[in-house]
């Protein structure tokens, strides 16, 4: 006879190593029905749990889904367990959305769970995935090609979402619910090998429990190892700055780091690849994601957010205008006795010698200019590349031009040697870059 107590042991001692519960607090758990939701609630009032539950009715199956909603009601009022219902139009927010009905469901059911748990002061939101949850989910992310990080099947902890069951099995569950004499319900559409979780639940992990008896325990526990592993992976990973071609090229895995550092911003596998190949090639080349560009430097590795092209801003007068969300520039004429500025962000001009409008733009393929201190004209290009600014920021870079087309100012950087003030100076145009904050 199954001893029940043994899974309770478990749980309360996998509870108790992962720190996912405390006694005092209130606990929100996922009630679907199903054998393993149920088998969580009764697991958690068995161990001394306050709990509350929470039922979705998303109308996709039918009748089926009203009798799931009363099973719920049901064992609710005879557990003396406060219940929340709540009813989702499912296919209409997919087809809203545009997103998958599982997709549709997984969004809708989080959301929810989430703003109870807020709503009514809980601790956490309990959700009843089990160990072969975990290994459903490591054979599914293996076969799609995942790296460590997808090979550690379900985590323990996810925010305010916590897993009790992870530490038992499908049929330890079966077992516990069949010796305390607990029903259920079951979900037909998990009998249909229809979509890839279910035909590895249904196909593919029988077919290794019969190649290889204890399969999926050793799957488990192969998790767990890498889970372990992973810890030691992202320690190191968050040592290593991956800016510098020599600091990635130097690096024990330069396709980990790269992997690491660009996936979360968009870039794609074979874009990774590509970059991994050219940081020994020419600088300049350039690759772009969804939400970010990235330029392979002289030296270095330059990433940033793509951003709308700066569009030039005229100016007819003296004043303050608005640059962007971030910045404005003030134009004003002042005495020579307010002196020459020393701050990159101000450029002091001789007002005689500037014609208005001037034109606030980047800087464009040819522009010229002859800095302050120094004889004779130079390319804006190779200004910048003097100082080493990186290929993104030159494109970045401001200048402010007369009516004539000459540039007065490289902004932030250097003023034209020709619109200097000079002893004969008799009034400052001065030019103030202002960032927010900055007024």
């Amino acid at each position: 006879m199954w001893n029940e107590h043994y899974l309770l042991g478990q749980v309360k001692d996998f509870i108790g190593k992962n720190r996912l519960l405390t006694k005092e607090g209130l606990h929100l758990v996922a009630l679907s029905g199903g054998a393993d939701s149920v088998a969580l609630l009764r697991v958690m009032m068995a161990l001394g749990y306050r709990v509350e539950a929470a039922h979705c009715n998303f109308h996709l199956r039918g009748d089926e889904s009203d009798r799931d909603e009363q099973f719920a009601k049901n064992l609710c009022y005879s557990s003396d367990v406060p219940l929340h219902l709540i009813h989702f139009d499912t296919a209409e927010y997919a087809s809203l959305h545009q997103v998958s009905i599982e997709m549709a469901a997984r969004e809708l059911r989080y959301s929810y769970f989430r703003q109870l748990r807020h709503d009514i002061g809980a601790e956490t939101v309990c959700v009843a995935h089990h160990r072969d949850d975990a290994v459903e989910t490591l054979l599914m992310n293996l076969l799609r090609g995942a790296g460590i990080h997808g090979l550690t099947g379900i985590r323990p902890r996810n925010g305010d979402i916590v897993r009790p069951l992870l530490c038992v099995s499908r049929q330890e569950i079966l077992q516990y619910l069949d010796s305390i004499g607990q029903d259920y319900v079951i979900d037909s559409t998990n009998l249909q090998p229809d979509v890839l979780r279910n035909k590895v639940r249904l196909n593919l992990l029988p077919l290794l429990e019969q190649m290889y008896p204890g399969a999926s325990e050793n799957i488990a526990r192969s998790a767990y190892y890498l889970s372990e592993a992973e810890k030691v992976y992202n320690a190191e990973m968050a040592n290593l700055t991956p800016r510098e071609k020599r600091s990635i090229l130097s690096a024990p895995s330069p396709l980990c780091l790269l992997h690491e550092w660009l996936s979360p911003l968009g870039f794609n596998r074979s874009q990774i690849d590509q970059i991994l190949t050219s940081l020994n090639g020419e600088s300049g080349r350039e690759f772009v994601s969804p939400t970010h560009i990235l330029v392979i430097d002289r030296e270095s590795v330059v990433v940033e957010p793509v951003c709308a092209p700066l569009k030039p801003l005229v100016i007819p007068e003296s004043g303050t205008y608005r640059i962007d969300e971030t910045a404005k520039i003030r134009i004003e004429e002042v005495g020579v006795e307010a002196g020459i500025s020393r701050d990159p962000a101000i450029a002091t001009l001789d007002a005689a010698t500037v014609r208005f409008p001037l034109t606030l733009r980047t800087v464009e393929s040819g522009d010229s200019f002859q800095p302050f201190g120094m004889e004779g004209r130079k390319l804006v290009s190779d200004f910048l590349t003097d100082r080493k600014i990186n290929l993104l920021a030159k494109r970045r870079q401001r200048v402010v031009v007369d009516a004539s087309g000459a540039i007065v100012w490289l902004v932030g950087l250097r003023t034209d040697h020709r619109f200097r003030v000079t002893p004969q100076t008799s009034s400052i145009l001065r030019l103030c870059l202002l960032l927010a904050g900055r007024e």
